[in-house]
């Protein structure tokens, strides 16, 4: 055993003791057998390490009305609603614990399953909230490349970082966001690696993806992914919303453009043969998000309240 190991041994053990035995820190010192000051580093080592998870057990019924009237509106087979916070209406933190735990759900399987995994600041945030687990059987792949235009990586892809604390063989999708043209595209496709990759992200068992609004604010605007040109053909045909770069209009039907023709990301996941679940909240992500459940781009979807209600009222 590492010591790393044993330092987060340490941790859950005082972390049991404090949040579930109900010990003090004094108490947790004389167990341990070591000063009052390092059971408190301990106590807070579990927290920051994910080894402590809180749960209300009260089911908040307004959630759970809204999330039955999404599913059956929607035809999901799975949707998650959590509470808002009227005075952060963009606030992630929520969501990505729902959506943690489904992984986790996922996670906890013998049987080995492939999770695909897209990107954005909503999966960056389910990373954050993911506890330490070990889990050599499954495999987390990537449905899209992290290499910017200008050869760094982005900053919002979650396989790498999903792998590392779950231990779970990973598969980072070996391109760049979007192809020099055509032919640069069907060059890289045609790599032995980039085959094997993106036949991983169709047996997908699991995808979970963030769906991201096509405006002048817009990360894949904003990142410089969309160029002037590229936002005036796409916006000329009703672009609405991008589920890991492909844009999709008001419907949910795909737009084809000379963008999409340079995106070098897996084709969206099927949710006939796989379960696809959508991260997204926000005032600003309403139409977008409403538009994948139209056309029926992803079947399952976790959201908080005032997103749900919205999405209800349109």
């Amino acid at each position: 055993m590492t010591p790393g190991d044993t330092r987060l041994d340490d941790a859950a053990r005082a972390g049991w003791l404090y949040y579930v035995a109900g010990n003090t820190q004094d108490e947790i010192a004389r167990k341990l057998g070591v000063s009052r000051q390092r059971a408190q580093r301990l106590v807070s080592l579990a927290v920051s390490e994910r080894l402590v998870k809180v749960r209300i057990d009260h089911p908040i019924g307004r959630c759970m009305d809204l999330a039955r009237a999404l599913t059956e509106q929607f035809a999901l087979v799975q949707c998650d609603v959590v509470p808002s916070d009227p005075a952060a209406p963009d606030l992630l933190t929520g969501v990505a614990i729902a959506a943690t735990a489904e992984l986790e759900r996922v996670l906890k399987r013998e049987t080995p399953q492939v999770i695909a995994l897209g990107t954005g600041r909503a999966l960056k945030a389910c990373v954050e909230q993911m506890p330490r687990m070990d889990c050599p059987q499954h495999k987390l792949v990537s449905l899209l490349g992290n290499i910017m235009s200008d050869g760094s990586a982005t900053s919002y892809n979650a396989t790498i970082r999903m792998a590392d604390r779950v231990g779970a063989q990973h598969y980072p999708f070996p391109l760049p966001v979007l192809a020099q043209d055509i032919e640069d595209l069907r060059h890289m496709h045609s790599q032995q690696a980039v085959r094997s990759t993106l036949e991983l992200c169709a047996q997908a068992d699991v995808a979970l993806v963030g769906i991201g609004h096509v405006d002048r604010t817009a990360p894949v605007y904003a990142d410089g992914f969309l160029t002037d040109a590229d936002w005036q053909e796409v916006s000329a045909k009703g672009a609405t919303g991008e589920i890991i770069g492909w844009i999709f209009d008001a419907r949910g039907r795909l737009v084809d453009s000379a963008f999409t023709a340079r995106l070098a990301s897996a084709p969206l996941p099927d949710p006939v043969r796989q379960r696809v679940i959508a991260v997204a909240l926000g005032p600003a992500k309403v139409a977008a998000i409403r538009a994948a459940l139209l056309g029926r781009l992803v079947n399952g979807l976790i959201t908080d309240e005032a997103t749900a209600e919205a999405l209800l009222a349109a």
